[in-house]
């Protein structure tokens, strides 16, 4: 809720609960050094012994991507999911370590059935998004029935040729929607998504146009989308090269489970030295921009194997994630002075989003008909367009809640409120610390960045005198030093006439040079005394 990102939610009835997808964030450029951020779990943890089961709805990062952190915290339960998603789950989990024995993993089929607990009845629902075997479900409850759609877009030409199980929606309506969770993300944008088709028809135009070597990133996960590059590379003489971990990870796991079919054999980058520019086709990371990513060190010069020249072509098949915008433009700008051609959105269809909008959206709540209504998976702006588009149909629901993460929710046949909270927010991953940083040293990685540290270090005997080391706060400034020293000095010295504790004087010296410094300069760095007796 309010965000999109570490997606995961509960259901509880008495002294059951069914928990919902498991999912991860990546940082915002405020916060350094931070790899990944997972959700909270201190209320699943403090009922651990209510949780009955796992659905997931699919297997994007922001949905199945902090489970391997999540699940050994918790009691080993049933997880039920789509073969992708399991397929994917299997693989994250083998790469932490995490045996198949420690987990219960179930794969389920579009329209099974599954029983959490004695008071969970889920039926999963096929929704078409950016990734196959995409789920919504159908929750029947003591209190009523819930319709979740997960992440959709009624896409009406699937690349697979599955479309999203509307006229199940449709029946669930007549029978009675208590409640739809509905999926926010585009809920500003007019009409419908673009289709996946009109996609592909744009990359093989553009691809069909490039007389060079072509460099193609898009989100690894868009199996879909990477299928169709495949046929449209054959079809184009082109041989494939799949640069990039994550992009080998996901084409591996959807090969073997059979979601996708290479025409011709993947070459590596060493293997396509005796073909022509106009017989190349490479598929890498780096749609977002970031640092180590096949794209980025291709646009900076530092790939081990690779470097880009007058001639190629680069497609980004992707928009930019909230936040990713200024890491993405950085590598196009970057592109432009190389001297390749650059195509990327919204000056090429070469992208559509995994999600539903305005029409869609409107669609989904016409057929379903809920009684009430719970905007999900989107920013607060996105959630409350979502809430007010709601009330223009014909049938509005009766009530609807912007609710925020942490909150409790109460539904019954006649009841939909807010009656309480629990513990939620971030858990932060810094290297192999998960949840060791907080807010406050994240403040501190920023404050150091944009005002520099200075330690002082006070030695009392035999003579009492100050060392300063700085780093990021003022160039090489010898004048500046000696009036900091003499100013931490005269804090040391009076302190240790008025026969101060330690701490007391050490405390009187961080004081006194953080006025002096403030004063002088203007800025405030990060200050660290330290006394030596």
């Amino acid at each position: 809720m309010g965000e999109i990102g570490k997606n995961i939610f509960a259901y509880r009835y008495g002294d059951e609960i069914m928990v919902v997808d498991g999912g991860l964030a990546f940082p915002d450029s405020h916060q350094m050094g931070i790899d990944l951020i997972i959700p909270r779990i201190d209320y699943l943890q403090q009922n651990a012994h209510m949780i009955k089961g796992w659905i997931l709805t699919h297997g994007h990062e922001d949905h199945i991507g902090g489970l391997p952190y999540i699940l050994p915290r918790l009691p080993r339960v049933p997880v039920y999911g789509g073969g992708l998603t399991m397929g994917l789950l299997r693989e994250k989990l083998s790469e932490f370590g995490i045996k198949d024995s420690e987990t219960d993993l179930r794969e389920v089929g579009m329209n099974d059935k599954v029983q959490i607990g004695t008071h969970f009845h889920v039926e999963f629902i096929r929704m078409t998004h950016s990734i196959p075997d995409n789920a919504g479900y159908i929750l029947t409850t003591p209190v009523g029935r819930v319709l979740h759609t997960g992440d959709f877009k009624l896409d009406e030409h699937p690349s697979d040729g599955l479309l999203s199980d509307l006229p199940r929606i449709e029946q669930a309506g007549k029978d009675g929607v208590l409640l739809l969770i509905s999926d926010s993300t585009n809920a500003e944008r007019q009409g419908r998504t673009t289709s996946e088709a009109d996609v592909s028809r744009a990359l093989e135009e553009v691809i069909a146009g490039c007389k060079g070597r072509v460099f193609l990133t898009t989100f690894a996960s868009q199996v879909h989308r990477i299928q169709n590059i495949l046929n449209m590379a054959h079809r184009q003489s082109r041989r494939v090269v799949m640069e990039g971990r994550s992009m080998l990870k996901y084409a591996q796991v959807a090969s073997t489970l059979g979601y996708m079919t290479a025409p011709d054999p993947f070459l590596t980058s060493e293997e396509v030295g005796g073909l022509q520019d106009q017989q190349v086709l490479f598929v890498c990371t780096g749609s977002q921009g970031q640092p180590m990513s096949v794209l980025s060190r291709l646009a900076f010069g530092t790939h081990a194997k690779i470097a880009l020249r007058r001639g190629d072509s680069v497609i980004l098949s992707s928009n930019p994630i909230p936040g990713n915008e200024e890491a993405v433009n950085l590598v196009i700008n970057r592109l432009y002075e190389i001297g390749v051609d650059v195509y990327y959105p919204p000056n090429h269809k070469v992208h559509a989003s995994g999600h539903g909008s305005q029409e869609e959206l409107a669609q989904v709540l016409n057929l379903a008909r809920p009684k009430y209504f719970l905007p999900w998976h989107g920013e607060p702006r996105h959630q409350i367009n979502h809430a007010r588009l709601a009330q223009t149909l014909p049938r509005p629901p009766k009530r609807t809640l912007i609710a925020k993460n942490g909150d409790v929710v109460r539904l019954g046949p006649d009841e939909f409120k807010v009656s309480g909270t629990v513990p939620a927010g971030a858990v932060y991953v810094d290297g192999l610390g998960v949840g060791d940083i907080g807010d406050d040293v994240l403040l501190d990685r920023v404050n150091m960045s944009q005002e520099g540290i200075l330690i002082m270090t006070a030695v009392l005997h035999p003579v009492p005198h100050v060392e300063i080391v700085s780093r990021g706060f003022v160039r090489a400034n010898r004048e500046l030093d000696n009036q900091i020293r003499r100013v931490a000095l005269e804090a040391v010295e009076e302190g240790m006439r008025e026969k101060k504790r330690l701490e007391d004087i050490r405390d009187d010296m961080y004081g006194a040079v953080r006025r002096f410094v403030r004063k002088v300069t203007g800025r405030n760095p990060v200050l660290i005394p330290m006394i030596v007796d």
